[in-house]
């Protein structure tokens, strides 16, 4: 039932209030990603781990992510984002604190099967509450924003964790404990301020429903009007901008996660980084990542507004932006020093999240609404796989000849066979009359 809400002229802006709570949420779930990161060289200390062994406890959490990616974006169709993306944060903030209590290869094993389980859903309810919320004009300034979250949140987290680390005499379970809590907090506050619909909050007044509802519709649902039997999401993910893009999206997240997971270890092994330096080196590339995503969607929203071209101009940012981070990215390995490592990372990581909100809103002109989460969360769970493969590859990979410098070459072919691939088969097949964007 629809909320009841006084007459007024005066346009609100509640959606800017359920964008912020979104990114808070988003931040918490890269700041305990990023605690494991920054406190992995402690662990594996600790509990006697080699790096091969430790690659797969890394990868423990997208075993469970990629499929629930999936589950996540078809319950958000069906019950809504609000609860999904609510119960997913109480799951991964449990999973976080009780992460103080492993003691050994298959306890912290379970409990980050666990977590990535609650974390899964986060992305593909994020895009589908966002779609709910915005006008299409200024969806991709909100998704990227929503997303500069999770850089902002390893920003944050690095130096944290290596605050309770000094604190506590390198007691790495603190750090767990400390986090877990703060995203039971974060849980109540969601519940609070976040509704599935702005037709469903008290506080959206009728000029802001209408603003959001101007131009809502994207192409897509001109398109899937036009064809039997596209209620059916399934049949989308044959469409080649869909599969493209989800290729694409791997590339990225092989980079992303071999990142996030071992880009501070090679730090204090390769680089001669020590524990405390970790809260500057290792933040700053994160930063990087902030201001990418944040222009990256303020970018591809002028460029539409300017052409008419959205589709193309999200497409196409992708495909320039992903082949220039697989390019920098196999350069880790041979600069000099620490210092140029970590401006090198920088780079590689502005780029990379230069892309990150475009991949969604592709997706999101490529199909209905009715099947946007669902079709998203089919991408999304491709693109996990990598968070499966890349951190358990990696521990293998540095271990062998291959060592660091090949470990990074990899990396960057990936990314660039999925930009290579968006560009050769990501034109949208169906076009509306007088629409440029699929072009």
């Amino acid at each position: 039932m629809t909320a009841t809400r006084a007459p007024t002229a005066r346009r609100t802006r509640v959606r800017y209030a359920v964008l912020a709570s979104d990114f808070a949420i988003l931040a918490l779930s890269h700041a305990d990603r990023a605690v494991m990161g920054v406190a992995a060289p402690l662990i594996i200390a600790d509990l006697g781990f080699g790096r091969p062994t430790f690659g797969w406890i890394l990868a423990a959490v997208a075993f469970t992510s990629s499929p629930f990616a999936f589950l996540g974006g078809l319950l958000a169709d069906k019950v809504g984002p609000r609860k999904v993306m609510g119960w997913a944060t109480l799951v991964w903030s449990v999973f976080t604190a009780l992460t103080a209590a492993g003691i050994g290869f298959v306890t912290l094993l379970l409990i980050r099967l666990f977590f990535g389980a609650g974390e899964g859903p986060q992305t593909t309810a994020t895009a589908k509450i966002l779609h709910n919320w915005f006008p299409k004009h200024e969806l991709g300034t909100a998704v990227g924003i929503a997303n500069a979250a999770t850089p902002l949140g390893g920003v944050i987290a690095t130096p944290l964790v290596v605050a309770i680390l000094s604190a506590t005499h390198n007691n790495w379970r603190v750090a767990f404990v400390i986090f877990g809590a703060l995203g039971v907090l974060f849980t109540i506050g969601w519940f609070v301020v976040v509704r599935d619909r702005p037709g469903n909050h008290p506080r959206v007044s009728p000029a802001e429903l209408e603003h959001i509802h101007a131009d809502t519709a994207p192409a897509a649902e001109v398109r899937g009007r036009r064809r039997e039997g596209d209620h059916r999401w399934w049949r989308f993910l044959a469409v080649p901008a869909v599969w493209a893009t989800a290729v694409a999206f791997f590339g990225y997240a092989w980079i992303l996660w071999t990142f996030v997971n071992w880009f501070p270890m090679y730090l204090v092994q390769e680089r001669d980084v020590d524990i405390t330096g970790l809260a500057v080196s290792g933040a700053i590339p994160w930063v990087g990542g902030c201001v990418g995503l944040v222009l990256g969607g303020l970018f591809t929203d002028a460029v539409a507004r300017r052409t008419g071209a959205s589709y193309a101009s999200r497409r196409w940012t992708v495909v320039a932006g992903l082949l220039l981070t697989g390019l920098l990215f196999a350069l880790i390995g041979v600069v000099d020093g620490a210092a140029g490592a970590v401006a090198l990372m920088s780079a590689v990581v502005f780029l990379l999240y230069f892309t990150g909100a475009q991949y969604w809103l592709i997706v999101g002109e490529a199909v209905p609404g009715a099947s946007y989460g669902a079709v998203s969360g089919a991408v999304q769970m491709v693109a996990t796989t990598a968070a499966i493969i890349a951190p358990a590859t990696t521990g293998y990979l540095v271990e062998s000849a291959v060592g660091w410098g090949g470990t990074f070459a990899i990396a960057s072919g990936i990314a660039v066979v999925g930009s290579v691939l968006l560009a050769a088969f990501g034109r949208l097949p169906i076009q509306p009359a007088g629409d440029a964007s699929a072009r």
